[in-house]
């Protein structure tokens, strides 16, 4: 059991204010550390981290921060792997498929001629994304070869890890995927994002709307299973109803936002994760 838990944040989200709030109505301390304000003796552990849970939204504020605190001893939930492995689409995709957990036919190109290529012989629609990033930030479904063009070609001028071209197929599916809040050996809640008329993406930020969806054994066990292949402990798994294949993971969130399970489901995650933190060790 541990006394002292540091969230790590770089973004105060409601996620990190409902954290506070569950620890105040719990008397359970925590420190809450701006990871932008952070600078850290690399040689000692003068900030005295014992247990970190890290919510940096930032995929490299969240990777190098965790692999500095680790480095000096601190416990850090999610540990350095799970942030690299569920921070990078590709990685996650290789190792739910490796652990036979159904996932969306995927193919990766490594060049602006080898994507259109693949868009070709495999054909359209086709969702492309970004290997590193969230929100459905730049996540584009491709109908044809010209949208195809437009699309990579904009990415040619961009940050090397925008050219790396992970094309998804467009999953035949309800309007809508499940957002499952994973917590240790158990899965919290989980909701129905559902999209609406006018956009094809169930992230509700964009449009698309919450409801409560119930926790299968079904759902609980590939969620457990999707989670353990990235080492991770507190997680959100994103899974879609294919019409062919049945459940399919598509994203495994190393921070995950949790407010729409909250408000839906009326389970207290944030309190959940405390308890956890707590009674959890090294």
């Amino acid at each position: 059991m541990t006394d002292k838990i540091t969230v790590l944040y770089d973004t105060i989200r409601l996620e990190e204010k409902l954290l506070i709030k569950a620890a105040e109505r719990h008397d359970i301390h925590i420190e809450m550390v701006d990871c932008k304000q952070l600078f850290v003796d690399l040689n000692k552990n003068t900030h005295e981290f014992e247990t970190v849970l890290q919510r940096c939204v930032s995929y490299y504020r969240n990777i190098h921060s965790t692999a500095t605190l680790e480095g000096l001893g601190a416990r850090v939930i999610n540990c350095l792997n799970t942030g690299l492995l569920a921070g990078n689409k590709l990685f996650t995709h290789m190792l739910l498929q490796k652990a036979g957990i159904p996932t969306p036919e995927a193919t990766i190109a490594f060049s602006k001629e080898a994507a259109m290529q693949s868009l070709e012989k495999s054909g359209y629609p086709k969702i492309i994304k970004p290997t590193v990033g969230s929100w459905g930030r730049m996540v584009s479904k491709l109908n044809d070869r010209d949208s195809a063009e437009g699309v990579i070609e904009s990415r040619e001028s961009m940050h090397p890890t925008y050219q790396m071209y992970f094309l998804e197929e467009f999953v035949q599916r309800p309007p809508r995927d499940i957002r499952a809040i994973v917590i240790g050996d158990n899965v919290a809640g989980a909701i129905y994002r559902v999209s609406d008329n006018t956009n094809w993406k169930t992230n509700t930020h964009l449009g698309g709307s919450a409801e409560a969806c119930e926790v299968t054994n079904e759902l609980e066990d590939i969620c457990i299973k999707a989670k353990n292949t990235v080492q991770g402990e507190i997680v959100g798994v994103d899974l879609m109803e294919s019409n062919d294949k049945g459940l399919v993971v598509h994203e495994i969130n190393n921070t995950t936002e949790f407010r729409n399970v909250v408000k839906v489901t009326g389970v207290d995650i944030p309190t959940q994760m405390l308890d956890y933190l707590k009674n959890s060790s090294k």
